[in-house]
């Protein structure tokens, strides 16, 4: 994907109560987004979800 971060991501989950929320950050840009799941959902599948939702951030900020 052309938005793709260059460098690292981190990740961090919270607990909130039944939710789970997770940031995605990229080390080059700090540039964060943020999402919510089930807290009973697959981390790989946040993960996931929490990257493309950067990817598109990034995305959109290089298009501006």
């Amino acid at each position: 994907m052309s938005g793709a971060p260059t460098g690292e991501t981190y990740f961090e989950f919270t607990a909130i109560g039944g939710y789970v929320r997770v940031s995605a950050v990229c080390a080059t840009t700090g540039t964060e987004v943020v999402i919510m799941g089930p807290v009973n959902a697959a981390r790989h599948d946040l993960e996931r979800l929490a990257l493309r939702k950067l990817e598109r951030k990034l995305a959109q900020e290089r298009a501006d």
